[in-house]
């Protein structure tokens, strides 16, 4: 991560995922030019005049103000309410394809390291074959099938990769058009 910028336990690389890039954009919660602006997700009733800087999403003023989530909540079952509140409200989301959700591990929220292909998916073989193990249970059956799809992530699905805040361990999710 980029000195200066706030931590965030749960995504704690937002400019390599790309869900903040360097920007001469204000943002729209303290109105002021910080370099950084969040370009990912953001749920909300409210209109808003444009994106929010990274420390307005770490101290919350971002989501109290606008009355918005930057995570739906979906997939954080299990853990406490101050941790679904920290992802949801603090924590920079990402894009996806599909509606993106977090993952969880060790009975708490698991941290976001981004979108990957094949190649950086078997660098972690507890993801790679918690993935397969999803899959099957999801109706891939075929084992040649499901072994091309995997070595094709990268071009029309990729997957979402995390590590668990506890144990270390690598999780992923399919994410496709």
């Amino acid at each position: 991560m980029s000195a200066g910028l706030p931590f965030f336990r749960y995504h704690p690389d937002p400019l390599a995922s790309g869900s903040i890039r360097e920007s001469a954009e204000k943002c729209a919660c303290c109105h002021r030019g910080t370099g950084y602006i969040y370009t990912a997700t953001f749920y909300t009733a409210q209109e808003t005049d444009g994106r929010f800087c990274p420390w307005c999403i770490a101290d919350g003023s971002a989501a109290a103000r606008f009355e918005g989530e930057f995570t739906d909540p979906y997939g954080l079952e299990g853990v406490g309410e101050a941790t679904v509140h920290e992802v949801t409200r603090r924590t920079p989301g990402f894009s996806a394809w599909q509606d993106p959700h977090w993952l969880v591990h060790c009975r708490d929220a698991a941290a976001f390291l981004g979108e990957v292909g094949h190649t950086e998916l078997a660098a972690h073989p507890e993801a790679l074959e918690g993935l397969r193990l999803d899959l099957r249970m999801s109706g891939w059956h075929d084992e040649a099938q499901l072994d091309s799809f995997l070595t094709c992530l990268g071009d029309a699905a990729t997957a979402l990769l995390f590590r668990c805040t506890v144990c270390g361990t690598h999780l992923a999710y399919v994410d496709a058009s």
